[in-house]
């Protein structure tokens, strides 16, 4: 077990290191970039290891905290798995980004980037290994003000700053809401709370009436809700994303917010068995988060923004998979609980890598043409193949089209809802047919947003003479697209033997066996064999054909031209569809949700000299609620300014008071 800190241990090392060599910016940034891809690397074989030999364990250190606390860690099958894709994809986000900031005009502050991007994948890793509510809130709070750091890496500008105060009050609000959920977890546990036992174990939690219960269960929701960007907590999703480094959106995206849903697992699985409007609420918010979070993103020109509300999507299905994974432990339905949890998990493990590379691939764009915004790209496949590639499979797995891996998640998913919607109860086959029209308006509107995405940004021709320009990147940016590519298809090729690996972990949450869960899960597997079998069988066509074809054309004169243009002499990128009348039908269809501003000028006469027309649609959680409540707020803090006076004795006055004050309250 101790052999686990090792890769911790190495990355706080090349952390300091990156930032001792600050006066050298090349190296230290060659420090940082690779060394943290390397340390990752040392993490992502020392849990391989424990995985396979089956190895775990706690560490546990005396910790004087008052609290009774003490610096407990553990390795399981769940810390595990939410470990690998931290590890792969801290490694190759460390190598994307050796190449990405050599383009950076900020070299001065390369040094501090990598400490806190070492930081952020140590603070991560501790969240899943700690088996102590102090030490889990100690790395949360590491992990949030380090991500923070580096969505505010370019803090020059103002749209950065704005993102990075966006993203830091919600990371403490949500922190508020975990600080009472283990309170009142560990007051269960240990009502003293100060005996010098171990009351904030892990170990320790449980027992909580129904009441404290569903209390906790909404405590962690909002707390770990927040970091996921589950609707309608997500409104700093769709800021910091675009604001943060591409690798580091990669990692923020693939990763971090996991562990909002890390974190609620481990809180469910303490809680104990669960009444069904758990089921429902995650159910009911995995819906909304899942079809919001599309529309949203279908609306945007802005590819990283686009990617972030994409995100919000993914966290919805995953939601949905854990609602049915509940309800069918309430209604005890064993099938539609593993098969809800399997789905989840799975979704989880498999959008790190997709969205990885679709993060990596938006920052590689914007290297090389210089832009993010979608309208301005264009024809950028024939420019970048190994770019375009990367993100048109990355693009068909978001989709959940198999055989690539974002099918295999949400075919379980989907398969736990029939089962759900045959039930003879009336309720679970409710919440199945909600589930079944949640996934299929979310798979159907996902489809057209990266449709969009690929056809406007990859296919066409250039709509910016940046774009004409572009060229394929070096290898440090090209290498990681590759190798998650090549993972989101071995992801769906070998899904059925994954299943199979992943049962164990599904069925304990569905309250099973492993042997139990394997077998519920083997019809599913055999679908995935199946699928496999029939992708295999088109590509070894396809190669055929392709071979074939050269064969009988090698000794022939070859002679490119273009295709027929329907009478066009030379088309120009403005007779091209943009990304805004590409999504507008759909748009307009949910107008009264997405509350799109339309800007355009009066035209003056039948042949105006010049004309405009724009589109744009804010967030409707933030526009009508967050920032009016946030001003509220504010206006009535500024009526306390008073107290700030400028005077010190009187702050020392304060101090005395609210000591006192504390004294009383605990004697009492």
């Amino acid at each position: 077990m101790a052999l686990e800190l090792a890769p911790l241990g190495l990355l706080c090392a090349v952390g300091l290191a990156a930032l001792l060599a600050g006066r050298s910016p090349r190296l230290s940034h060659a420090i940082g970039s690779l060394g943290a891809a390397a340390a990752c690397l040392v993490g992502l074989v020392v849990v391989v290891v424990h995985l396979v030999t089956g190895s775990g364990g706690l560490i546990a250190v005396p910790w004087n905290t008052g609290l009774g606390a003490s610096f407990t860690i553990g390795f399981d099958a769940l810390t595990g798995f939410f470990l690998l894709p931290l590890y792969l994809l801290g490694a190759l986000c460390a190598l994307f980004g050796s190449g990405y900031l050599s383009h950076s005009a900020v070299e001065g502050r390369r040094g501090s980037h990598w400490l806190f991007y070492c930081l952020l994948v140590v603070s991560m890793a501790l969240v899943m290994l700690a088996r102590n509510a102090v030490l889990f809130l100690v790395v949360w709070e590491v992990m949030s003000l380090s991500s923070w750091m580096l969505v505010s890496f370019e803090h020059d500008q103002p749209e950065v700053r704005r993102a990075g105060v966006t993203y830091l009050v919600a990371t403490q609000i949500g922190t508020a809401f975990l600080i009472v959920l283990f309170l009142l977890l560990g007051s269960a546990s240990d009502p003293s709370l100060a005996s010098g036992s171990a009351g904030l174990d892990f170990s320790r939690f449980g027992g909580l009436a129904a009441p404290a219960a569903g209390a906790a269960f909404l405590l962690a929701l909002v707390g770990f809700g927040t970091k996921a960007g589950i609707v309608p907590l997500h409104v700093w999703l769709p800021e910091a994303h675009p604001a943060a480094p591409s690798h580091v959106s990669a990692l923020m995206s693939g990763v971090m917010i996991k562990t909002g849903i890390y974190g609620l697992l481990r809180v469910l699985a303490a809680l104990g068995a669960p009444p069904a409007w758990w089921g429902w609420t995650l159910l009911a918010l995995g819906a909304c988060s899942g079809v919001v979070g599309i529309l949203y993103a279908l609306a945007q020109r802005d590819i990283k923004r686009l990617l972030a509300y994409s995100s919000v999507e993914n966290i919805g299905i995953i939601c949905l998979g854990i609602g049915g994974g509940l309800l069918g432990v309430s209604y005890g339905s064993p099938v539609v609980a593993v098969l809800g949890f399997g789905g989840a998990l799975v979704h989880v493990a498999n959008h790190a890598l997709f969205k990885g590379l679709l993060f990596l691939g938006a920052g590689t764009v914007a290297v090389a043409v210089g832009t993010r915004e979608i309208d301005r790209l264009g024809g950028l496949l024939r420019r970048m193949p190994a770019a375009g590639g990367a993100v048109l499979i990355a693009s068909v797995a978001i989709c959940g089209l198999p055989p690539l891996n974002g099918f295999v998640g949400e075919l379980l998913i989907v398969s736990g809802a029939f089962h759900a919607v045959t039930n003879p109860l009336v309720a679970p086959s409710l919440a199945g047919a909600l589930a079944i029209v949640a996934m299929a308006l979310t798979g159907g509107l996902a489809a057209a947003c990266f449709a969009k995405l690929v056809g406007i940004a990859f296919l066409g021709e250039p709509r910016s003479e940046a774009a004409a320009a572009a060229r394929e990147l070096g290898p440090t940016m090209v290498i990681p697209l590759i190798v998650l590519a090549a993972l989101c298809v071995a992801g769906g090729v070998s899904a059925a033997p994954v299943l199979t690996a992943l049962a164990p972990l599904a069925g304990a949450f569905g309250g099973m066996g492993p042997e139990a869960a394997r077998g519920l899960l083997a019809p599913v597997a055999g679908v995935l064999w199946r699928v496999s079998a029939v992708a295999g069988g088109v590509v070894a066509l396809a190669g055929a054909l392709a071979l074939i074809r050269h064969l009988l054309l090698r000794r022939r004169t070859h002679v490119l031209t273009g295709t027929w243009d329907c009478g066009y002499v030379k088309p120009t990128p403005r007779m091209q569809y943009t990304s805004t009348s590409f999504s507008e039908p759909l748009v307009s269809m949910f107008r009264a949700l997405l509350n799109p501003r339309r800007r355009m000028t009066k035209l003056a006469s039948p042949f105006p000299a010049a004309a405009s027309f724009s589109t744009e649609t804010p967030d409707a959680f933030s526009q009508r609620f967050f920032l009016p409540s946030f001003r509220r707020f504010a206006a009535l803090l500024s009526g306390l300014r008073w107290l700030q006076h400028g005077r010190l004795q009187l702050y020392v006055l304060y101090i005395a008071i609210t000591l006192v004050i504390l004294f009383v309250w605990r004697l009492v």
